[in-house]
């Protein structure tokens, strides 16, 4: 079975141009480096009437929406192996000052998952 990195992040509505831009770029990126899929979903129907909604979960405030993002890869060790090549990738580097993200990285949410069920 496959491995996923997940992400749930806020994004403010009026950056999410430039978020995507930034995902794309980075998307490229780990394909490069063996990513077998990247993932970038922006909120769209929020409000759900059970459990944590993804609002509460990101903490958002106003004019923010949640980034829902996933990266699949082979296995856990093949991620490993491929974000170790991402981290060094000075074009990866080259976008994750403080100043660049569209996004506040404090208030991400990121695990690493072992894929239970694949349809």
């Amino acid at each position: 079975m496959t491995y996923v990195d997940g992400f749930v992040l806020p994004v403010p509505k009026k950056k999410l141009d430039a978020y995507r831009r930034m995902a794309r770029k980075a998307a490229k990126i780990w394909r490069e480096h063996g990513a077998l899929s990247v993932r970038e979903c922006f909120g769209d129907d929020l409000k759900s009437k059970f459990g944590t909604p993804f609002p509460r979960l990101a903490r958002l405030k106003a004019g923010e929406t949640v980034v829902f993002s996933w990266i699949e890869y082979r296995s856990r060790a093949d991620r490993d192996r491929v974000n170790a090549k991402v981290m060094k990738d000075e074009r990866i580097k080259n976008m994750c000052g403080p100043d660049d993200m569209p996004f506040d990285a404090k208030r991400m949410s990121y695990g690493g998952f072992r894929t239970a069920v694949a349809a």
